[in-house]
């Protein structure tokens, strides 16, 4: 199975595909970042975004696609241009009836490392052993999105992740169990 990654974002969005065995062996296909200069227009950003993504599904042809989801940060440019280059992938995806999964980046850091608190050396570093690549620099956008297709491919395996499409809220199974417990401890706090 080929699972796409992506770690959005308007000025460097990265795009990874790792192909999983039956037995959850990894091995790198592509990856790439697809970047944008803050001078250009706003349209022309969101355009150069899906005409990179469109040439990667094309090329790479992955059955699924596992997209960070968005969080509320202190920066709203940021969450702005996150929640739009998201917006492309959850588009481009669902064009192509591929399974979308969201997950978020503690969810990442600890499949990946076991550690959901790691920093990004950490996961850079997991990322780089377990797709047994050089020590080459990539830059962190594109580790990212590795350690997004890492974790789709170990969260549950072909077909029993919740797609988008299932769940009206996108969220895995394990997700859903982080958001009651927030409930909760918001209740009790």
């Amino acid at each position: 199975m080929r699972i796409l990654g992506v770690d959005p974002g308007l000025t460097r969005c990265g795009v990874a595909v790792i192909e999983v065995s039956d037995t959850r062996a990894l091995r790198l296909v592509d990856v790439r970042v697809i970047q944008t200069s803050p001078s250009m227009n706003l349209a022309n950003r969101v355009l150069a975004i899906k005409t990179g993504l469109v040439l990667a599904l094309n090329e790479l042809k992955p059955d699924r696609v596992a997209l960070e989801r968005v969080f509320a940060q202190h920066n709203l440019r940021t969450v702005m241009g996150t929640a739009q280059a998201s917006g492309v992938v959850l588009a481009e995806a669902a064009e192509r009836g591929l399974s979308i999964d969201l997950h978020t980046p503690s969810e990442v850091k600890a499949a990946v490392t076991g550690n959901g608190r790691a920093n990004k050396v950490q996961v850079a570093n997991m990322v780089k052993k377990l797709l047994s690549m050089p020590d080459d620099k990539l830059l962190p956008d594109a580790t990212d999105a590795l350690a997004l297709a890492i974790c789709n491919a170990w969260r549950g395996g072909a077909g029993s992740l919740v797609s988008a499409e299932n769940n009206e809220d996108g969220l895995t199974l394990a997700q859903q169990k982080w958001r009651e417990a927030e409930r909760l401890s918001r209740r009790r706090g």
